[in-house]
């Protein structure tokens, strides 16, 4: 890792940066330009008349799944990269912190979408629209539908077709919506620009292009707002180009002969997925016509960079001459480093309360990077993921503003930060922007072992000191319930309000109630108002076993400047009669208390959800939006949790191998998880087992290491195939069988019941000294000396999916070659995309990819083994539970 220590201090100073940049001496000419397709679609309001119009089927989209990112080639180099906690992250942690106002209106778009929703929207003078996967809906300034609109739309009510993920904008220098997807025929995207200022009244010019025959797909792309232009990147393969231009000023207008100019970044490095952004112009001042940028991160833990980065790529374009039309080599601008690789590049990186981790979108600039004009420079702001966390992952917001000093100029870090969020959640999925003041919004997803998703901002007046969010966290939305997958909103989107210049909307995607739902805020970077208290948490009852006297105890906020005192609150439970008291305070200004209900709740039905909605009713309150919050609590069964009552250090396990779950490196000590020692609540860790017979007997492996322990420590397997919470004798698959050896993996033979019910079940793995207390086949009793483990199986039967069976029937090598590189071959008749990880012996994942066959009939990756330590690892190739692994010496 490299650290100028010169630009820290000058960080710590909150003094303006100084940047060195490369020079720019050369540009690149397109690669090619081509007219779009144009057709003109009647307005909404004339479908709806017409009985034309396609209402969007919501319930039938939630079984829906998105399309999967398409990652190819990944080159994250195991053990390459900066290490070491992030220097700006520590920055934040001592930033100085000010109250700022909570939101003015919050609201649902939609509470059902497909997976995941991949949440856009944008605010015009007069609506919002707001899109998903599959639809969009037109919406009043006060969160109601549009008149003439009040259902959803499908997506192909306005492009014909569906294929999804789509972008809304809104160009505010012409008072014109923009809504855009894929185009599924042939492979490639539309853009819809509203003919009239009333997207529901008015008519709409849809322009496609036709120009990816190779079949190549424009996955992930991202739209931007430029005064000569219209810009898209998308994550591509084939070589069709990487950044295109559409002719904005026809578009406006229906002419069709509108045109797309298709460009190839040169100097580009990429882990594999693709997903720069050219600026964006979001209010109605425009810049002088050409010089746009397209910005991309630089991650020096790919193969390819040395050093933690920004590169800056010019296009201009000539409409009349396409031959002038070009892309610059990029600028390369010196940053802090930063470590923006997460689970070597997989996609499951965030856990929640439920063990399900979701991806935390790195490598990817976030949408969007915007673009705002004032009297003395230009300013952009933008940011991507990162992790700050040290020993363990944290995921974090690493933002910029970029400023020049007029159209044209070279740009410059202004100011660079790491926002890492409260109480140790991570902070991801964020998008930026500017107001007309110059202080900046970011708005984000939040998420941990102990809290489910919510939706949070924060940010800083102009003026402050640099480098940091000097806002205090607000609130948005907070579920109450996990994503039950792993895949989460592609991104979110913040836009700037054209009727003031200083109110944020902004959208994203949470869970509530077991639906999948995307929620729209509006919120200023402003002072708090007078008067303005609220609900901002419910903290019991919790999941599992309740009675029919729960305490109902919630966090009441004073979100405004005024002390208070005798706060009207209440509560309901699945909306029956509203339990109302008061609560004495005094609350100061920005501070929270607990009140504890009088009136207890009975909540005793086995098996029931509960939804507890819990408000405040201050007469004078300047902000209502915020005064309720909403908990599903779930009167279930909880698993036990014996414990080791004398010691775990050497009993018990010590490492845990099954199909994919590799955990632990043999090493002496107790894993525990909580309070109960020698308990470990693994449930985080996953794998699928098949029930098809033939392939449903599977060694576990798993070790101990007292000395005196061969045929005396036994171990117990348990699978809780009917989720009751109770481990039954019957769902007992390994009895007391001992450990021969100490020291060592010892192989046990796990067979799955061809019956099994399919789904996720929780597997518990029990451990101890036979010799001293505790039964070996009672998986809730405590024991002397020994360790329990639940983790979480998946049960498949794989005859539902033959082609993974053709794996188990290629030919796989692994050849190696001077400097620790590898070179891995997989001949296999099967032609799908395959995933390739690899692992430490001890579980953790150090890269992973997914890959596609070459010509010549067989998966070929070369893997870089060069930056990690010398030792054993583990190499797996193939789909689901079926793959080739081998293991790989790294010298």
């Amino acid at each position: 890792m490299k650290i100028n220590i010169h630009f820290i201090f000058c960080l710590l100073c909150f003094t303006n940066l100084s940047v060195s940049q490369s020079t720019q001496n050369e540009t690149s000419p397109l690669t090619w330009e081509q007219q779009l397709e144009y057709r003109f679609v009647p307005s909404i309001a004339d479908q709806i008349k017409n009985n034309t119009f396609i209402a969007a089927d919501l319930l039938s989209d939630r079984e829906k799944l998105g399309r999967p990112k398409l990652w190819s080639g990944n080159k994250v180099v195991p053990g390459k990269g900066s290490q070491g906690p992030d220097q700006l992250a520590q920055l934040q942690r001592n930033a100085p912190q000010q109250q700022m106002r909570s939101t003015n209106l919050v609201f649902d778009s939609t509470t059902n979408t497909a997976t995941p929703s991949d949440p856009t929207g944008a605010i015009g003078l007069d609506f919002y629209i707001a899109s998903w996967n599959t639809a969009f809906q037109i919406f009043n300034r006060d969160g109601s539908p549009a008149a003439g609109m009040p259902n959803a739309a499908d997506l192909a009510t306005v492009f014909g077709e569906n294929p999804g993920d789509p972008i809304v904008l809104y160009d505010a220098a012409v008072d014109r919506y923009i809504l855009t997807q894929f185009s599924g025929n042939p492979n490639g995207f539309s853009i819809a620009v509203s003919q009239t200022n009333n997207p529901v009244t008015g008519g709409w010019h849809v322009y496609s292009s036709s120009a990816f025959q190779t079949g190549a797909f424009p996955d992930y792309t991202k739209f931007s707002i430029w005064s000569d232009a219209y810009y898209i990147t998308a994550n591509i393969g084939g070589g069709n180009g990487n950044v295109w231009a559409i002719e904005r000023d026809k578009m406006l207008v229906g002419d069709p002969t509108a045109s797309i100019q298709a460009f190839t970044a040169p100097g580009l490095v990429t882990s594999g997925f693709f997903s720069p952004q050219v600026f964006n112009v979001g209010n109605s001042d425009l810049p002088a016509t050409g010089n746009a940028t397209m910005v991309y991160m630089q991650d020096d833990a790919w193969d390819g960079v040395d050093d933690d980065h920004l590169k800056l790529w010019t296009i201009n374009v000539d409409w009349v001459t396409p031959a002038n039309s070009s892309i610059s080599t990029p600028i390369e601008v010196s940053v802090t480093d930063f470590t923006g690789v997460f689970d070597g590049g997989g996609f499951n990186n965030l856990q929640q309360p439920n063990g399900i981790s979701i991806d935390a979108m790195q490598a990817i600039i976030m949408n969007q990077a915007q673009f705002r004009k004032f009297a003395t420079h230009n300013s952009v702001v933008f940011n991507f993921v990162v992790d700050a966390g040290v020993g363990e992952k944290l995921a974090a917001v690493r933002w910029y503003e970029l400023r020049q000093a007029d159209d044209g100029q070279p740009w410059s870090i202004y100011q660079e930060g790491t926002y890492i969020a409260p109480e140790g959640r991570h902070a991801f999925a964020a998008s930026m922007g500017m107001d007309a003041t110059g202080s900046i919004a970011m708005a984000y997803s939040s998420v941990s072992t102990t809290e489910s998703v919510s939706l949070r901002y924060t940010g800083r007046f102009d003026g402050d000191p640099l480098n940091v969010m000097t806002g205090i966290e607000e609130i948005i939305v907070q579920s109450n319930t996990d994503n039950p997958t792993t895949r989460y909103a592609d991104y979110s989107h913040l836009t700037i309000d054209p009727l003031d210049n200083e109110t944020f909307w902004f959208t994203s995607e949470y869970f509530r109630n077991g639906n999948r739902r995307d929620a729209v805020a509006s919120f200023q970077i402003t002072a708090p108002l007078p008067n303005d208290v609220g609900i901002t948490a419910i903290n019991t009852p919790e999941n599992g076993v309740l009675s029919n006297m729960e305490t109902i105890t919630v966090t009441v906020r004073n979100f405004g400047e005024n002390e208070q005192s005798n706060i009207p609150v209440g509560y309901t439970i699945n909306g029956g009669t509203a339990i109302n008291e008061t609560f004495a305070g005094p609350i100061a200004a920005g501070e929270t208390a607990s009140y504890v209900f009088i009136q207890n709740a009975d909540m005793s039905i086995n098996g029931q959800d509960y939804e507890i909605t819990a408000f405040t009713g201050l007469t004078n309150d300047d902000n209502t939006t915020n005064d309720s919050f909403t908990k599903l609590v779930t009167n279930a069964v909880v698993y036990c949790e014996p414990s080791a009552t004398i010691s775990c250090f050497v009993d018990g396990i010590k490492q845990f191998i099954l199909a994919d779950i590799s955990v632990d490196d043999g090493g002496d000590g107790c894993n525990t998880s909580g309070a109960s020692q020698g308990y470990a609540n693994r449930t985080d860790q996953m794998t699928n087992l098949d029930s098809n017979a033939g392939n449903n007997v599977y060694t576990l492996q798993a070790q101990t290491n007292w000395n005196g322990g061969a045929n005396i420590e036994a171990l117990s397997v348990w699978i809780d195939f009917n989720d009751n919470g109770t481990f039954e004798d019957s769902e007992r698959l390994i009895s007391g069988a001992f450990f021969t050896a100490v020291d060592a993996l010892v192989d046990f033979t796990l067979t799955i019941p061809t019956d099994a019910a399919l789904g996720t079940h929780v597997l518990r793995a029990k451990a101890i000294d036979t010799s001293a207390n505790g039964d070996i086949l009672n998986p809730c009793s405590d024991f002397s000396y020994g360790e329990v483990q639940d983790y979480s199986v998946t049960i498949i039967d794989s005859s539902l999916s033959l082609p993974e069976i053709d794996v188990n029937n290629s030919e796989f090598s692994i050849v190696s070659h001077p400097n620790n590189q590898f070179e891995i071959i997989l001949k296999t008749p099967i032609n799908d995309t395959l995933n390739l990880s690899v692992y430490t012996i001890g579980g953790q994942i150090l890269t992973f990819n997914n890959i596609e066959k070459e010509s010549n009939d067989a998966y070929r990756y070369e893997l870089d083994m060069s930056y990690v330590s010398s030792g054993v690892y583990v190499v797996k190739i193939g789909r689901g539970t079926v793959f080739k692994s081998a293991k790989i010496i790294v010298k």
